[in-house]
This record gives C-alpha cells, structure tokens and sequence, in this order.
C-alpha cells in the first residue's frame, strides 16, 4: 500500500517543493495545474521560438510516500518540507491510501480499440485489430497526449478522414503522441510534419511514426518552419489557438484547409474572432461539449 499526498502550492513554490519532498523521502512527486478541466485552466504553451516560463498560478503537488508512512512520520516529513521549500507552513492537502495492484494489467484494461470511422481504428499493441482491412493505427497511451480517446482527437481524426487526399501536405501543431499526423500519413498525404514544444511528445511522436511504418517529419516548435500546408490541424487549447493564429494561419497554403479543436462550446467565439483577421471559422463539429472549427484561406 502506498499513500498519496495531494498539496496546494503557488507557481513560485511548486518545483521547490516537489524537490523538497523528494528530499524528505517521497517516493516520487508530479506538478499538475489545479484549475484543470475548469475554465481558469492555464496550458503551457509559447510561440514558435520561444520557450514557456513559470507553472501555472494555482498547481497541485502530488506526492507518493511508502504505506508505512503514516500520523507523525508523515506529518514531519511534509512540515521538513514544506520548510525546505521556505513555505512558512505546510500548505493545504488530503491524502488517499493507494492499494497495491498489478498496475500494468490495470492500465491495459482501461484501453481497448477506438473506432473513429469505419475506415479508422486505433488500436493499442496488446489487443488484436478488430477490422483487420480497417486502416489501424497502433497506439498505446504513453507521456504526451494523444490516444484518440478524448473528443478533440476523435474530432480532428473524424475531420482527417474526409479532408486528406492522396498526397496532400498536412501539418499537425501540437502533436503530441503524433496521432494526427500518423493518421495522415496512412490516409494518403504524403508530406506530414508535426511540431510540438514539448521536446518529450517530439519523441513519443516519433517512436509511434516508426512503430506504424508511417514517414514523416517531427520537430521542436523553437525551430522555424516557413512551409505551407494543404492541411492544418492543432488540437491544443482555446487560449493558445488565439494566441497563436498568426503564427498558425500564416502556414495554411492558399485554398488550404484548418481544423482547430481542444476548444469548449463556450469558447467558440473567443476563437473565431481571434482567427478573424486570417481565416473564417465556423463550427464543423462537436463532441460531448467539445467543438472543432473548421475554416479554409480563400486563394487569390
């Protein structure tokens, strides 16, 4: 058994804590933004040459200790701590007993085949395609997002199925896993490149382009890139998608076409009056709250 320690920390406080409770003896700690799934939710995301600073404003320190730390011992360990970290107190938190599991067999049970179409399937490696004459992408959930469960990557990958023809050029900003571009890939286009600031998800994204014999480019989004696409896709979030319109619509080629997602309903007109100086959207999909906008850059 193991239990877990959940603390609240300001973005200042965040990463010294986390050093500081590994130090104190937690088996291992991880940061997460505390207003996720909310609307105060804040993405980590820069533009293109440039890195992200800081952690988000309200984070959530989470911290596993051995099972047998318990009462006193763990309640010296987090005030050891919460002063390493210069906290004049230990902040705020709830702990949660951890049973101990085959968490291998856990995680695999959890993900099964995922019909996107007819045509599409992902498939994670321990299970058999259930459509064998389906194109099947084979994806097991990892490190960056992208397993095609979640409605913005079935939104995007329901869009790719109709948009992508033979030998299209497709750019995929935000890759992640590299899901999107995979699928390209496999439904036709011929140059996919996909771009993401995540130097982790750049590599996830091409161990999966290599386990689905699938060519194409991956890169840090810091490096610039002055290509034009027939296609673009970024499944991010509303506050980097306007943000970042310039930079995006800048890549879709004249008569070109971009499906942006990652965005709630209500959040639909923030996004197309960002994009309104470059391209006009309109909503194209939606998805248990989720919609994908859809626009195409007029030809001269």
């Amino acid at each position: 058994m193991w239990i877990s320690v959940t603390l609240q920390a300001d973005a200042d406080k965040a990463e010294a804590l986390s050093d500081a409770l590994m130090e104190a003896g937690a088996l291992s700690v991880s940061i997460e933004d505390a207003d996720a799934g909310t609307e105060a939710e804040k993405p980590q995301f820069g533009e293109p040459g440039h890195l992200p600073t800081g952690l988000w404003d309200h984070s959530r320190v989470i911290a596993l200790f051995d099972g047998d730390t318990a009462g006193d011992a763990l309640a010296a360990m987090l005030a050891e701590a919460a002063q390493a970290a210069g906290l004049g107190a230990v902040p705020p938190f709830t702990t949660e007993k951890i049973a101990e599991q085959n968490w291998v067999q856990l995680t695999q049970s959890q993900f099964d085949p995922i019909r996107i179409t007819d045509r599409l399937w992902i498939v994670p490696s321990w299970h058999a395609a259930p459509d064998a004459n389906a194109i099947n992408i084979e994806l097991d959930p990892g490190m960056a997002f992208g397993t095609g469960s979640h409605p913005t990557t079935r939104l995007c990958l329901q869009w790719l199925c109709d948009a992508v023809t033979p030998g299209c050029s497709m750019l995929d900003y935000g890759c992640g896993s590299g899901i999107l571009g995979i699928a390209a890939a496999k439904l036709g286009a011929g140059d996919v490149i996909g771009v993401d600031i995540d130097a982790k998800a750049v590599e996830a994204a091409q161990d999966n382009a290599a386990r689905n014999a699938v060519d194409m480019r991956l890169q840090h989004s810091a490096v610039p890139l002055d290509e034009h696409f027939d296609l673009v896709v970024a499944n991010i979030l509303t506050n980097p998608l306007c943000v970042l319109a310039p930079a995006i619509a800048a890549r879709v080629a004249a008569g070109g076409r971009v499906a942006l997602s990652g965005v709630l309903e209500t959040q639909a007109e923030q996004v197309i009056e960002a994009w309104a100086p470059f391209i006009t959207l309109h909503v194209g999909g939606n998805l248990d709250g989720w919609i994908r906008l859809e626009g195409q850059r007029p030809r001269p």
